[in-house]
């Protein structure tokens, strides 16, 4: 029996489609989907002519000759749907041919459902496949929905691909990611406050899906996952229920109830992080909550947002400096570089305290200048000429008038040196070189100091330390 079944799959393949199937009926003539009998309790037994026809519209499938894939691919889908899995990923194809292909509303509806049908008996026969689970071929179904029926079945498109999302995890179709996005956005849009918190759930954890498989080098789809997050992260950005003040509404009870739930607390810290709304009571109370439960970057910075609005910038500084040691153990430099500025802002702008800007300020420039990043160290440098045009390094007598005005020399050096490096700061550096050259010391002042100025250069002594041209 054996070889007689190998000798009939050889000769099936090596024959033209359709030889060995019962002559299907039109497509449009076929039994409805609904009209079909009860699957039996047991599964069907593979016969011989199932093998045959097997091999006949997989051949049909590769040469994408749909309409003769349908005959014997119908006869296995309803005598023996155990037989292969290739009866459901080819017949997704032969499906979705004949549906663009049909003109009737009737035909085109059988096939719809058809469509749905046929993901539901591959579960049934097939949803243990390690590879392909049920939840995978949710998904498949999912997007079936979405494909057949558009905006008439969102509500069941949509609960098919979060419960495959939640099963496979990170591992999900990258489609399957993206669709779920776009079908919760739907609902959304009809329903704005029914809907909100379940779109939000759903874009994160569809962009954190889409996150980590970008950015695993290994996954052959990581460019494409990482286009694709782009495109969720826009739409999510568009929807309106980034809204910090919808987020509050939503979220501030969720705050409250899982006070003592790290995960949760994570979760709305970041969410909030990535939607920039870190000036929200709510995030300042999830990170508080969380930094005390597990101190994380994101637990560290939220504190940090939220002592610096509460007007104490040395708390802020203090979370800070804990936000940039978490950071630099997840290997976040960018973030690193971020916080490294927030603090050198706030020692400039709010402590006075020009040093320790300029320390937290070069922190940041030697940051981004590891990781080759030229953007972003221009405000750096912005800020240690702020810094430097801020001090009075010597005395109030008519000399030390004079030699203070030394110091906006080296300002404009690093204003000059901002817009060098950064393009993106250029106006803003070109306004201060313009503003802060008015104070150089005059001729008349330096010829009234020849010691001091003799040569071509200055030292500007102090905490500053440097030495620049005389102009």
């Amino acid at each position: 029996m054996k070889l007689k079944t190998l000798l009939l799959v050889a000769l099936a393949a090596a024959v033209p489609a359709m030889s060995f199937a019962k002559k299907p009926k039109k497509v449009s003539e076929e039994t409805p989907v609904e009209a079909q009998a009860a699957q039996p309790e047991e599964d069907p037994v593979i016969t011989e002519e199932c093998v045959m026809n097997v091999s006949l519209f997989h051949e049909s499938v590769k040469n994408k000759m749909y309409a003769d894939a349908y005959g014997p691919w119908w006869e296995v889908y309803t005598t023996c749907p155990n037989a292969n899995k290739s009866i459901y990923s080819d017949g997704a194809k032969i499906v979705e041919a004949l549906y663009q292909a049909a003109s009737d509303p009737a035909e085109k509806e059988r096939l719809a459902k058809l469509a749905i049908e046929m993901q539901d008996k591959r579960i049934r026969f097939f949803g243990n496949d390690p590879k392909y689970p049920k939840a995978y071929i949710l998904g498949e179904k999912g997007l079936a929905y979405v494909d057949f029926f558009g905006e008439t079945k969102l509500a069941e498109a949509r609960e098919c691909l979060h419960q495959s999302v939640v099963g496979m995890g990170n591992k999900s179709k990258v489609m399957v990611l993206v669709k779920l996005v776009d079908v919760s956005y739907a609902l959304y849009k009809q329903d704005p406050n029914g809907k909100a918190e379940q779109f939000i759930a759903d874009y994160e954890i569809a962009s954190n899906a889409l996150g980590e498989q970008a950015a695993d080098a290994s996954n052959k789809n990581a460019e494409i996952a990482g286009k694709q997050k782009d495109y969720v992260d826009n739409i999510f950005a568009i929807s309106g229920a980034a809204d910090c003040a919808k987020l509050d509404e939503i979220y501030g009870a969720v705050v409250k109830d899982n006070i003592s739930n790290l995960d949760m607390l994570q979760k709305i810290a970041k969410l909030y992080k990535r939607v920039r709304c870190t000036e929200s009571e709510v995030y300042f109370a999830a990170c508080e909550a969380a930094h005390k439960l597990q101190p994380t970057q994101e637990s560290a910075a939220g504190c940090a947002s939220m002592a610096a609005k509460k007007g104490d910038y040395e708390a802020a500084i203090n979370y800070y400096d804990q936000a940039i040691k978490l950071a630099m153990v997840e290997d976040a430099l960018e973030d690193v570089a971020d916080y490294q500025y927030n603090a050198a802002f706030y020692c400039y702008n709010n402590l006075k305290k020009y040093a320790e800007a300029r320390k937290y300020a070069q922190a940041s420039i030697a940051t981004l200048s590891g990781l080759g990043m030229n953007k972003g160290q221009g405000r750096c440098y912005i800020i240690i000429g702020m810094c430097y045009a801020a001090t009075r390094l010597y005395g109030n007598d008519a000399k030390g008038a004079i030699l203070n005005k030394t110091v906006y020399w080296a300002a404009v050096d690093k204003f000059y040196k901002a817009k060098q490096v950064d393009p993106s700061v250029e106006a803003q550096a070109s306004e201060f070189i313009s503003t802060y050259s008015r104070y150089f010391p005059t001729k008349e002042e330096r010829f009234d100091l020849p010691a001091e100025f003799s040569g071509s250069t200055y030292f500007v002594g102090g905490w500053i330390g440097e030495t620049t041209n005389i102009r």
